[in-house]
């Protein structure tokens, strides 16, 4: 099994962050040294100004299968035994800030799907802006497997992806969703081969690293507002946002380009 030093391991290269889950040996579940690590990673690459996009992926044959339950099981037998502590503090220390940091980050996040994505690796998923998913990869609630609740931000994510009776469904009944069916069900992005997986994922992430990444900032801000306020004030936060990115750099190269029929090459500023 990985070291802890190497339970997740990142790479920044010409604006692109690559974020990669490195628990092969056990599906890359989430054990606390690879929660706080992927915390970290995600929060620094966040605050990085050289990453202008980001691709989360894991090695072996899943993405991640949420929690290490074996851990999960000592930690409740010690909280029993000791009559204090709580076996679940991992959410507000971990699985909330990972959640938070994916989707408030002021840059696209690809998730690179290889495998099984269950639980909180889900959850993981879901919160990243695009999803591009192998064709042997699958994903699954699992939390009321073993009788718990929605975590890592699924019950918002997941409804506002495919609807709330079919998250429901999900949540009440946890099953296997193959790639294709969660192509059809909108959670998917695209689906690939799972040997052209990794470059059809790096290829739509440095396409995203190489944008107007201002507007891509204000393009995910926008949306996130819109899911929680009216019309009337998403118009307003819409004005605001378009002031920003207008004033961009990017805005003028990319209008200077299309008048004079070329390529822009976009600063990020």
């Amino acid at each position: 099994m990985a070291d802890v030093a190497d339970t997740v391991l990142t790479d920044v290269s010409h604006g692109l962050a690559t974020i990669t889950i490195n628990r092969p040996d056990a599906m890359n579940a989430m054990n606390t040294a690879a929660k706080v690590a992927l915390r970290d990673a995600l929060l620094a690459v966040a605050a990085d100004p050289a990453v202008r996009a980001v691709l989360l992926t894991a090695t072996g044959r899943a993405f991640c299968v949420g929690q290490d339950l074996k851990e999960h099981v000592a930690k409740l037998a010690e909280a029993s035994a000791s009559g204090t502590g709580n076996a679940l503090s991992t959410v507000s220390e971990h699985y909330n800030p990972i959640v938070r940091a994916i989707t408030e980050m002021e840059k696209p996040v690809v998730a690179g799907v290889n495998g099984v994505a269950a639980g909180a690796g889900f959850g993981f998923a879901l919160a990243a802006d695009y999803r591009v998913v192998a064709d042997t990869a699958a994903f699954n609630t699992s939390f009321a497997g073993v009788a718990l609740t929605a975590d890592s931000g699924v019950s918002w994510t997941l409804p506002r992806l495919i609807g709330a009776s079919r998250a429901a469904d999900l949540l009440f009944f946890p099953r296997s969703i193959s790639a294709q069916e969660a192509y059809e069900l909108g959670i998917a992005n695209k689906v690939v081969p799972a040997a052209d997986l990794a470059a059809e994922a790096h290829a739509v992430a440095r396409a995203l690293a190489d944008g107007p990444t201002v507007a891509y900032a204000a393009l995910k801000a926008s949306v996130a507002y819109g899911a929680g306020h009216t019309l009337a004030e998403t118009l307003e936060k819409e004005d605001e946002l378009q002031t920003k990115a207008g004033a961009s750099k990017d805005h003028t190269i990319a209008v200077e380009a299309f008048l004079a029929k070329q390529t822009p090459r976009y600063l990020g500023e």
